[in-house]
């Protein structure tokens, strides 16, 4: 690879043997690299390849603000907690992350912890990427000093979670938690049921809305009129149908979004596989 720009003696910005802009991370990586000339391939930690149209330069000068024993630790614990390989695609998480963990160092050290309101949630809706939290913390606690609490894992989840978002916003993946919490309280009190999040239709069901909410993010919802397979879920699911109305209303007011009639129709197609595996009835 080739530097085109020294950023510090931490993060590069080269250019790849396909020559797309890649930004380069490693101890020392700055200070041995030189305008122009190969880059040492054993100083590179990591390899930053910005997706979705992002600026190199700037990513690259982002992570440059970044101190240097927090940027390393982030980057080195990514690989170890099996989050991210050598070359990404998602400069963002690791500034996000990185940002996190100098503030809280800093909080650790003053001896303040905070209790993150969304713990309990974030523990049931999104089990994968809080299992993945507590991996990325043990790694960066190898590494930093103070360590930090426990709690922290709550944050680093959230911004898992929001690594597949296409705005980079933490404040939509607080308000997707929010509404989830919400459309399950309404799916249980319009049935009279106790809808367990363990359960496996449930788990299906916040997948469901996961990735209905990063094709609203990203302007991609299901076929704007209704299919043939939506309106046989709606002609077989009708009282499910009705609550998947009540759902699209949720969105609406708390996203600014209205769902197609195609999203609404397997909405209710989770709704009823849910109810019916509360009921002990087959979908």
């Amino acid at each position: 690879m080739e530097a085109l720009r020294v950023l510090n003696n931490n993060v590069v910005l080269a250019r790849d043997d396909k020559g797309q802009e890649v930004i380069l991370t490693g101890r020392g990586i700055g200070f041995s690299s030189q305008q122009g000339k190969p880059i040492d391939p054993a100083l590179i930690v990591r390899v930053f390849v910005p997706a979705d149209g992002r600026d190199p330069d700037h990513l690259a000068e982002a992570l440059s603000l970044i101190g240097e024993e927090v940027l390393r630790a982030v980057v080195i614990a990514l690989d170890e907690a099996g989050i991210e390989g050598r070359e990404s695609t998602r400069p963002t998480l690791a500034i996000a992350v990185a940002d996190h963990v100098a503030g809280a160092i800093d909080r650790a050290g003053r001896g303040i912890v905070l209790e993150y309101p969304l713990r309990a949630e974030t523990q049931t809706l999104y089990a994968a990427e809080y299992a993945q939290a507590q991996r990325l913390l043990a790694a960066i606690n190898e590494r930093v000093d103070p360590k930090l609490d426990e709690s922290e894992a709550t944050a680093l989840a959230l911004h898992l979670v929001n690594a597949g978002f296409a705005s980079g916003d933490l404040s939509f993946t607080y308000t997707m938690t929010g509404v989830i919490q919400q459309m399950l309280a309404v799916v249980g009190e319009s049935y009279g049921l106790d809808v367990s999040q363990e359960s496996v239709s449930a788990a299906r069901f916040i997948t469901h809305v996961r990735y209905l909410f990063v094709r609203i993010e990203q302007h991609r919802q299901l076929k704007g009129h209704e299919s043939t397979i939506g309106k046989g879920i709606r002609l077989h699911y009708p009282e499910a149908t009705r609550t998947a109305q009540k759902l699209a209303t949720i969105v609406e007011l708390r996203l600014g979004q209205q769902l197609s009639e195609d999203e609404v129709s397997y909405l209710a197609l989770h709704v009823a596989r849910m109810t019916m595996e509360v009921d002990g009835t087959a979908a």
